[in-house]
């Protein structure tokens, strides 16, 4: 009994062509971007938000400086990657419509928790990199200045 490895063959080749998308959502850039980066459903973009966040996300230890969350859908981040976006510098990206954002402002003291932050919020474009079709990370200069 000898089988044709065409259809073996066929079957590999689709395997293939649709683990890198599922892959690519597990890339640990992206999910820390995720994690940094964005609320899709923030409460109340005060300073209780800013302090609350920052200690939920790990992101006090010690105490980040500054913080920005976009408040949007991840397929209106990642699109920024391809054709919502435009090039920058570098391999950096500028959104081509503006998003809600919050800013986490450390309200100085010891580095060392527990951390106070300022909140600001608003709408902004927003400048990412990206690698592989997916956000990895948010130009804070961007908003500095």
């Amino acid at each position: 009994m000898t089988m044709s490895l065409g259809p073996l063959l066929l079957v590999f080749m689709l395997g293939l062509i649709s683990i890198p998308p599922t892959l690519s959502q597990n890339d640990p850039r992206y999910i820390t971007f995720l994690n940094q980066h964005y609320d899709a459903h923030p409460t109340g973009r005060d300073d209780r938000y800013c302090n609350s966040i920052m200690r939920r996300r790990k992101l006090t230890s010690p105490c980040k400086e500054l913080n920005t969350f976009i408040h949007g859908t991840k397929d209106n981040i990642k699109a920024i990657c391809e054709t919502s976006g435009t090039p920058y510098t570098n391999n950096l990206r500028k959104s081509t419509s503006q998003f809600q954002i919050t800013i986490c402002r450390h309200s100085g003291g010891s580095p060392r928790p527990p951390c106070r932050y300022r909140a600001s919020r608003g709408f902004r474009y927003i400048v990412i990199a990206c690698e592989n079709g997916l956000p990895v990370h948010l130009d804070e200069s961007f908003f500095s200045s």
